[in-house]
């Protein structure tokens, strides 16, 4: 008789954020299991690979990640410089103008599964920004405002956030939590040779210092050299350069002129002639780089660009060069592997969407871990079809924010509207858009969505999308419109008269702590 052995191994290759993440959710769902000795999680972290560290923005979801592995707000706070992130503002996308900017915050529109408000804006308030007349929070973001008061419990929240956050400490800080707190087995040693079964299973990973370790699944989270599923596993790279174009990027840490200066509550996203700079403010420093085409122009016209922008009192800040591979593996999961983070794949940092998809599939893997190898390739499939999804949808988000622009002073924004470059079906949903915006139960109905509609009505109408439509010509739709509208304006005032700034916020958790929940 052939006996089904259970899955009892999990092994993830590399720490960073996407390992120790991806360690700690799949440790704080399986508590249980693991002290009773049916489950382990391993992590092997090569003791000389640095960080790469480019993403320091995160996603609302990060709040219930952390708080699902009993993680303390106030210590993340206290020990990853981390500082709140209230959206995107995006400057000069969209003519290039000095007042040419829009946010995509993190709120929903007012009363956004009861009505869409797109056409009532449109009809009643066209001069107002459509951010202000749906949501607070781009005004809490011009006033460099908190999201929560000092009495506020961890992770909850007056106006929806997530962290910006300094990602060199918040790899180690999520890697002492889940050694001692979540019983993950931390194996600092190198990956020399990956053994594989008849199969064609990894059976297991040698390395000088430990040995040889060996495991039920393997979770790659190796960065870009893909060890496990490009260089054993032989998994294709889907590039993805044709839609989107920057494919390098500067960094830089920029300190602050005073201790004390304002810091903004949102991520700045400015256009430039080839790319866009990202400037994130951190409480000791900000965290300043240009993405960019290097098919639009050379290194030394991006370090000028990003010099320009950080001012003539740093021109002595080193600025490391990041090499960009835009795309993604053509599968994630294959036999006993998964790929997790840059082993999977990357897109620009436009919209924090390398730290948001770890989460996701780490979640997903921890949901739906299979419980033995017989199984395992029907799980398989499906998250790679529900993974794949989401990357497609990420491309086709960060692309509208190019393809909507109506800058043609440089190539590159030329190019970015060329039709060859805009997949077919954001092409054909922005031919939907004209006629009906989009809004909660249209396309956005599959929970694979990462960014919700919401995310699209920001960026199409904070860019001056034109859409032919007209309000429901009902009584009730009036009223509901009216007063979503008087309750936004309710809203705005209150938090903006009893909401502290980030700074002064994040000086009184440092000093005091935030409540536990």
């Amino acid at each position: 008789m052939n006996v089904i052995q259970p899955l009892k191994a999990v092994v993830i290759v590399g720490g960073g954020t996407a390992g120790w993440l991806t360690a700690g959710i799949i440790a704080a769902r399986y508590q249980a299991r693991m002290k009773a000795g049916g489950l382990s999680v391993t992590l092997i972290e090569s003791p000389d690979i640095k960080i790469i560290g480019v993403g320091e923005g995160t996603w609302p979801t990060m709040r219930g990640s952390l708080e699902a592995m009993g993680i303390s707000e106030t210590a993340l706070f206290r020990e990853c410089d981390a500082a709140f992130k209230q959206g995107g503002k995006f400057a000069g996308w969209t003519t290039g103008a000095a007042d040419d900017a829009y946010y995509h915050p993190l709120m929903l529109p007012q009363g956004f599964s009861q009505l869409n408000l797109v056409p009532h804006w449109m009809h009643s308030a066209p001069t107002q920004s459509f951010c202000d007349f749906v949501t607070p929070q781009g005004l809490l973001c011009d006033d460099g405002l908190a999201p929560k008061l000092i009495t506020s419990p961890e992770y909850r929240a007056l106006a929806n956030y997530s962290y910006h956050l300094d990602a060199g400490k918040f790899a180690p800080f999520l890697a002492r939590h889940c050694t001692e707190k979540l019983g993950v087995r931390h194996v600092l040693a190198d990956v020399v040779q990956v053994n594989q079964k008849e199969s064609g299973d990894i059976e297991g990973v040698l390395t000088p210092q430990a040995g040889e370790i060996s495991g039920d699944l393997f979770i790659d989270c190796s960065g870009f050299s893909a060890l496990l599923i490009g260089k054993t596993l032989g998994v294709g790279f889907k590039d993805c350069s044709d839609v989107l174009f920057c494919d390098t990027a500067l960094a830089s840490q920029v300190p602050y002129e005073t201790p004390d200066a304002p810091m903004a509550s949102q991520t700045i996203s400015t256009a430039q002639e080839a790319g866009w700079i990202w400037d994130i403010c951190l409480p000791t420093r900000r965290g300043v780089g240009y993405v960019y085409s290097s098919r639009h122009s050379s290194e030394e016209a991006a370090r000028e660009t990003l010099q320009r922008y950080i001012g003539s009192q740093h021109r002595d800040l080193p600025a490391r060069k990041i090499p960009i591979r835009s795309g993604h593996r053509a599968t994630f999961w294959k036999n006993n592997c998964i790929a997790v983070g840059l082993a999977g794949g990357f897109l620009e940092p436009l919209e924090s969407s390398a730290i948001v998809l770890v989460e996701l599939s780490a979640k997903l893997i921890a949901e739906q871990l299979p419980a033995n190898r017989d199984i395992m390739d029907i799980v398989a499939r499906r998250f790679n079809e529900v993974t794949l999804y989401r990357w497609g949808r990420i491309i086709d988000f960060l692309k509208l924010h190019y393809v909507l622009t109506r800058r043609t002073d440089t190539a590159f924004w030329r190019d970015n509207v060329d039709p060859a470059s805009v997949p077919q079906r954001l092409q054909e949903l922005l031919k939907l858009w004209k006629y009906r915006p989009p809004w909660f139960f249209d396309e956005f109905d599959r929970l694979e969505e990462v960014f919700p509609a919401a995310s699209y009505q920001y960026v199409l109408y904070g860019m001056g999308f034109e859409s032919e439509v007209r309000p429901e010509d009902t009584r009730d739709s009036e009223l509901l419109a009216a007063r979503l509208r008087q309750e936004n304006e309710r809203q705005t005032f209150e938090l903006r008269s009893r909401l502290p700034t980030n700074r002064e916020l994040l000086n009184k958790i440092h000093q005091y702590g935030l409540q536990p929940v």
